[in-house]
């Protein structure tokens, strides 16, 4: 439960920074074009995004091999400790992720008019879509379920192991846009189609 709340607290603090930059767009441009900053930002953003990918990918390796184990204990040990993690470490890093992004886009110029971070950011977006609206209820349907089951048995129940297999098929396919966005970070190409959309 207590992870539940640290969770909503973070998502509330992205709410409250998606509101901020809409009222406040101006002054928040103005303070965060200030070129002492982008050092900083870079920096932020580099190791935000490098750790949140990470722990993405590494929690889901470590629960593709605690499947593979077919042991209770094993996989709720697992599914606990991602649970965990999730709520105090990756979505403070989303949060870094965002903000020290939105700084050096606004370094760079209009997000709208360059193709490359135009993308890379409705790709971050949709991997943050995904992990609100599937992987959070998921990781909340199995958690009551795991909870229900007071058997001593060593395995758990097919239908939970076909939920936990569901929500490695969620995660994978919010870990895969995020592998597009760092290509295009590195790469930077340009997609004049794209930031022709917004003249």
């Amino acid at each position: 439960m207590k992870s539940k709340k640290i969770l909503y607290v973070f998502l509330f603090i992205m709410a409250a920074m998606i509101v901020s930059g809409i009222l406040f767009y101006g002054e928040l441009k103005s303070f965060f074009q200030k070129p002492a900053l982008y050092r900083h930002a870079l920096f932020v953003h580099i190791l935000s995004v490098t750790l949140f990918f990470s722990n993405a990918l590494i929690g889901i390796l470590w629960e593709l091999r605690s499947l593979a184990t077919g042991r209770r204990d094993i996989i709720r040990h697992t599914y606990d400790t991602v649970s965990w993690i999730d709520a105090r470490f990756s979505s403070p890093l989303i949060i870094l992720s965002v903000l020290s992004g939105i700084v050096l886009s606004l370094m760079l110029g209009d997000i709208w008019k360059i193709g490359w971070l135009f993308f890379a950011f409705i790709l971050f977006l949709l991997s943050g879509v995904l992990w609100v609206l599937t992987d959070i209820p998921t990781q909340y349907r199995i958690k009551s379920q795991m909870e229900q089951i007071d058997s001593p048995e060593e395995t758990f129940p097919e239908d939970l192991i076909r939920l936990l297999k569901r929500r490695l098929i969620i995660s994978l396919s919010g870990v895969f846009p995020l592998v597009v966005v760092f290509l295009l970070m590195v790469y930077k190409p340009e997609i004049h189609w794209l930031s022709n959309l917004f003249p």
